[in-house]
């Protein structure tokens, strides 16, 4: 979960959403257009009113359709990982927010989001965090899907990983990861698995914590 964490922590930060931001923000310029059904969102999601409407409008500037496609997520997310190549992580980053999985993500499925990675309970975290892991979705984690999140970590990491990794280095840290979350030993990994294994050691659910072996 720590690299899903980390980078959602560093984005907020550069686009101006910190919470310490918020009244900063408001005071600077006012928010000229607001999305329908914002109490509704206040009263579904850990954000107040006010944060809302800034996150909005960093939303707007980013997406002035107020809808994101897959590419222009991409490209949004290789700004912060220019050292490496995250379009395959921004890929499965952008399915986790697609809610709906018609291809696109709006304001409301980006706040939900944000709102679990940010301010929700331990366990809202960690299913949001094995439902992006759960590729394709079929309610397990399954060590081909695994092995595909590690190298696109690798990949997004780009020179700060390479170098020290050896070529069996993402088979033995899927092995390691399913050694410690498989606890039936059937070859996959359950929510409750996934749940019951972070809970015991945080590290356990974060791949990048194995880029440090």
């Amino acid at each position: 979960m720590g690299v899903v964490m980390g980078t959602f922590s560093m984005q907020t930060k550069q686009v101006g959403f910190r919470k310490d931001k918020v009244e900063d923000d408001l005071e600077m310029t006012t928010v000229c257009h607001r999305p329908e059904g914002l109490e509704q969102m206040e009263a579904q999601t850990n954000f107040t009113k006010r944060e809302l409407q800034v996150l909005y409008r960093g939303f707007k500037n980013e997406c002035p359709s107020g809808v994101v496609n897959e590419d222009t997520f991409k490209q949004i997310y290789a700004q912060f990982f220019p050292q490496g190549d995250a379009s395959m992580y921004a890929h499965y980053l952008f399915n986790a927010f697609d809610s709906a999985h018609n291809g696109s993500v709006k304001f409301e499925d980006f706040v939900m989001a944000l709102s679990i990675l940010l301010r929700g309970s331990v366990r809202e975290k960690l299913s949001w965090t094995f439902n992006l892991y759960d590729i394709n979705k079929d309610g397990y984690i399954n060590k081909e899907e695994m092995t595909d999140i590690v190298r696109a970590i690798y990949d997004m990491m780009g020179k700060y990983t390479y170098p020290v990794l050896r070529r069996d280095a993402p088979r033995q840290h899927v092995d390691a990861f399913f050694q410690k979350m498989d606890k039936n030993k059937d070859g996959v990994v359950t929510l409750d698995e996934f749940i019951m294994s972070c809970q015991e050691d945080e590290t356990s659910c974060d791949p990048c914590s194995s880029l440090r072996v």
